[in-house]
């Protein structure tokens, strides 16, 4: 592989002029695309085999135009103190508002609180509810509009009027914190190269590829039925993968020009050693993101997907255009030592170790003293993890300042916490010889269970074969109390089957929130054998070793712990929640672990395979084990830290996303990026390893034998002299 880069090196470095054109020319198209195509909407939300998921087919099939995945809103009213809104100037106010209410084309009906009972016992509060024909991402701003304008018209007959439910739900926005992110990541390369040109080579790459990216899936959001979320996550981790890579050869190129060569035999070599582990950490990113997809969640998988598309779009800029850029950059890209002098400042004596010089001769030094600091340290952060509550966000989840949060709070204050989270039973009856009858034992068998507040009598549909009821919980929607509730309601299902030949099917956004936990908590394990087993194959074919992917494994098992128990602490506990901007806490999302274990194993073996690359390099090349690792940080340790700063930046930039799920995602990864670059790969990697000494580079000969030489240290680039040399070396040791 690494003779192959070379090659690809030296001819993107000589035919600089065609590479750039094709980029250029790839931007243009996907931006064509992207401004031709329609706006991305939200992806459908489909949970395929869940009871929930079942039940929505149902209702499409047996209850036509009834559009029962549609928006929904609750238009909230509340009457002035010492009134109520029974009174006659409060209830013509309320009428007019539902008159206008139901004018939208979009608005499939429109239920009036007075002849729907739906006023509070106190007779302060009622509601109306609006059901569109399309979901919430789908609706236009005009029937948004028109939602807002008729709450403001009841609000200025002296009523207060919220509003809830998800016909409110807009596209997600970052903010400018984003800007800052890319803007640390800038001047931290600077600060690495010393030079405003090396600097801005990684940038400039990194948001082509993004362009590029975010372009195609914007292009194909409305084919292929992708969500706004989707280019969110695909942006955030194509920045930041992006930058990584192309900093890594560059800083490579530089190193390659100090020992003296000229440029386009530097960028070549660059591009085969280097490039040989971009190439390795982008297919384990790759890997970590398409696995998602055994989740068997669709919104899930494309996320993945098109966020590994971003990456491997990555991986080709930096193996192509780098060293393309590199060639027209010229002599403005110093060799290695030189940044002083760009700076106006004296370089340092060649002498002198540098910082990772002195930083892993004390881990050789003291394995045992660091290996337990890390470990403890890493261990302390997990331990909120063991409170780890999950679930999905709904109204309750919302900042105070939102009206949806305040229509949520009204709801709860009279009609009690349940209301905001109805159950719908779906009872299929088609096999029964007595369909009324079993509607009505299976009204009569949930109001016996508990935690049940009200049923409605069922509705059948005009063949009479199907119904529905509606169940409110005494409990709010994310409580452990309704999703027991929940499997009562199914366990006994299962009793009036066998009575009736009734299916019962229980439904809506409540138990939809409590399937879609479970089936992510039943993945999780499957979903991490799966991608740490074939990472850790993988691993074996880039470092010829059993221990040091074992290794691997097992520090970013750390990582993902205690990145965790931070995500408890802030989101679910409250820790510096102001600090981050979470006006709300409560429980974790919860696809949150399973998208942490993908995204961030693959981000960990970007670091280790960088890092211990070199280290491999070094001990192939004849120096001894201990020596290795101080020669892997020297040449290494500077570059994974400016990697890491520059992910951790612009990961943190999507905390000021107004989506709870970006910012949860964002902060996620920025403290796992931490966790996993300063404490696993540059404390607890190079303790292990110095205690292993050569028994980590252990490979049994005929597994040897078997597996592909893919030449990441770059052997194959070496005069056949040299590597006579090392070849006597090694075997003498």
């Amino acid at each position: 592989m690494a003779t192959f880069l070379y090659k690809l090196g030296r001819l993107s470095f000589r035919r600089r002029h065609f590479v750039a054109l094709i980029w250029v020319a790839l931007l243009t198209l996907a931006g064509v695309g992207a401004a031709s195509a329609p706006a991305a909407g939200n992806s459908s939300f489909s949970i395929p085999g869940t009871e929930a998921q079942k039940a929505f087919d149902l209702l499409e099939q047996r209850f036509p135009g009834v559009s029962a995945d549609g928006a929904t809103a609750r238009v909230v009213f509340k009457a002035p103190s010492g009134e109520k809104m029974t009174d006659p100037g409060n209830k013509a106010a309320v009428r007019e508002t539902v008159k206008e209410l139901g004018d939208g084309s979009e608005v499939a009906r429109v239920t009036d609180p007075y002849q729907a009972k739906a006023v509070s016992k106190d007779g302060t509060i009622a509601y109306a509810q609006v059901s569109y024909k399309v979901s919430g991402m789908e609706l236009e701003d005009s029937s948004r509009d028109a939602l807002q304008d008729s709450a403001q018209d009841a609000r200025k007959a002296g009523l207060t009027v919220e509003i809830g439910g998800d016909a409110l739900q807009t596209v997600p926005h970052t903010g400018s914190s984003e800007i800052i992110g890319i803007a640390v990541a800038a001047v931290v390369l600077v600060i690495t190269f010393g030079s405003l040109v090396a600097a801005g080579l990684p940038l400039l790459t990194a948001l082509i590829g993004v362009g590029i990216g975010v372009s195609a899936i914007t292009a194909l959001a409305s084919a292929l039925d992708l969500g706004s979320t989707t280019s969110t996550l695909a942006m955030m981790i194509g920045l930041a993968v992006g930058i990584d890579y192309a900093l890594f050869i560059v800083s490579r190129y530089r190193a390659e020009l100090a020992e003296g060569r000229d440029r386009e035999e530097a960028a070549g070599r660059a591009t085969g050693t280097a490039g040989s582990a971009v190439v390795f950490a982008g297919l384990t990113v790759v890997i970590a993101l398409v696995g998602l997809s055994v989740v068997n969640i669709p919104m899930l998988t494309k996320m993945g997907v098109a966020a590994a598309g971003t990456v491997a779009i990555a991986v080709l800029i930096a193996l192509t255009m780098i060293p393309a850029l590199l060639g027209y950059a010229g002599r403005r890209v110093k060799p290695m030592g030189e940044k002083g002098k760009r700076l106006g400042r004296a370089p340092k004596k060649p002498e002198r170790p540098n910082l990772g010089t002195r930083w892993a001769s004390f881990v050789v030094r003291r394995p045992i003293a660091v290996l337990l600091l890390g470990v403890i340290g890493l261990g302390a952060a997990a331990v909120p993890a063991s409170s780890l509550e999950l679930g999905l966000p709904d109204d309750g989840s919302q900042p105070t300042s939102t009206t949806q949060r305040r229509a949520y709070d009204l709801l709860s204050e009279g009609f009690g916490p349940g209301f905001n989270g109805p159950l719908m039973v779906v009872v299929d009856a088609k096999d029964s010889d007595d369909p009324k009858a079993a509607f009505t034992e299976v009204g009569d068998e949930i109001k016996g269970l508990e935690d049940v507040v009200t049923v409605t009598p069922p509705a059948p549909n005009k063949a009479g074969d199907t119904a529905t009821i509606t169940v409110i919980p005494g409990s709010q929607p994310s409580s452990v109390t309704t999703e027991n509730l929940v499997h009562g309601i199914r366990d006994a299902g299962t009793d009036i089957k066998a009575d009736t030949d009734a299916n019962v099917l229980v439904t809506g956004s409540t138990a939809m929130n409590i399937d879609v936990s479970e089936k992510l908590n039943d993945a999780l394990i499957p979903y991490l054998v799966l991608v740490v087993g074939l990472a850790f194959l993988l691993l074996i074919v880039v470092f010829r070793s059993i221990l040091v992917p074992l290794k691997a494994a097992l520090g970013f098992l750390l990582s993902v712990m205690a990145a965790l128990g931070a995500v408890v602490a802030v989101f679910q506990w409250g820790w510096l929640s102001g600090l981050m901007g979470v006006e709300q806490t409560g429980p974790v999302m919860s696809m949150m672990p399973i998208f942490m274990v993908g995204v961030v194993f693959g981000l960990a073996m970007d670091y280790e395979v960088f890092l211990v690359t070199r280290m491999r390099e070094a001990y192939v090349h004849g120096e001894k084990a201990g020596q290795a690792i101080v020669t892997g940080f020297r040449h290494g340790a500077r570059v994974v830290t400016a990697a890491a700063v520059i992910m951790m930046a612009v990961f943190a930039g999507f905390i000021g996303s107004s989506e709870s799920m970006v910012k949860m995602i964002g902060f996620g990864l920025a403290i796992a990026v931490f966790f996993d670059a300063f404490i696993v790969r540059m404390a607890i990697v190079p303790a292990v390893l110095a205690l292993l000494g050569r028994k980590a580079w252990w490979l049994p000969k005929w597994l040897d034998r078997a597996l592909p030489n893919v030449d990441v240290e770059g052997e194959g680039l070496r005069p056949d002299s040299d590597r006579g040399d090392t070849d006597r070396e090694l075997v003498r040791a």
